[in-house]
């Protein structure tokens, strides 16, 4: 077991990594990419109660935040011309997403698959809607098989299934959307489950209306996207 002195340590070697790097890492195309930033300085304390605390010439050392963008084909924000906030909870529910898909065993990530990590996820508003309305992960695995088939027992998918063109444009769909309202705050994964509804040739759009999701409830999360938006935790 490692004593406290190493433990803190491998804090200090963490913290001179973050600190000490300006580079970006990208991951691949299709799945979640990273930047370092700073944010105010913090005291860290273990998170188990009672563990090893950082030296004291490390405690308020200015570290960097991680901030996640997603894929995106979107021009202006492609380019750099805008900036763009995903909130944590649609990064996670992209993440769930690409795990679902390996579990599916698809090759590629699709609406289906983001649909299933928003209920993976489970707290944003859009997977409450979904649960609220008999909207199951169970019920969207069975009908995912139904619409797309069920893959061969012994394929393994990739570490990072790509995205389908549909995914894709849900995903821009969401940006465009966000960028269009003028207001402030994040993409939500409000926002990530209207774009999956906007394509009604795509999976993720047959399965919802299969499950009986239509325009009236996509109206109805549509009025608190923003809502979410502007409280979405950073």
């Amino acid at each position: 077991m490692a004593t406290a002195a190493q433990a803190a340590a491998a804090a200090a070697a963490f913290l001179s990594f973050l600190t000490s790097s300006p580079t970006h890492h990208t991951a691949p195309s299709s799945s979640v990419s990273f930047r370092a930033t700073p944010i105010l300085p913090v005291s860290l304390r273990a998170a188990a109660t009672g563990g090893p605390r950082l030296p004291s010439h490390l405690r308020g050392r200015r570290v960097g935040a991680v901030v996640a963008q997603l894929p995106t084909t979107h021009p202006e924000v492609a380019s750099g011309d805008k900036k763009i906030r995903w909130s944590s909870r649609a990064v996670r529910s992209f993440a769930m997403a690409e795990l679902e898909a390996r579990k599916m065993r698809y090759p590629t990530t699709g609406t289906e698959g983001l649909l299933m990590g928003i209920l993976v996820e489970g707290t944003s508003g859009a997977a409450k809607l979904l649960r609220a309305n008999g909207i199951t992960l169970l019920k969207v695995r069975e009908e995912a098989a139904n619409v797309l088939g069920k893959s061969e027992m012994f394929y393994f998918s990739p570490m990072h299934p790509p995205l389908t063109e549909a995914a894709q444009r849900a995903l821009d769909w969401a940006i465009s959307e966000k960028l269009k309202s003028g207001e402030d705050g994040e993409v939500t994964a409000n926002h990530l489950l209207l774009g999956i509804w906007s394509d009604k040739e795509s999976a993720g759009h047959k399965i919802l209306a299969s499950l009986g999701f239509d325009d009236d409830k996509a109206s109805l999360l549509a009025k608190t996207a923003d809502e979410e938006a502007a409280m979405s935790p950073r």
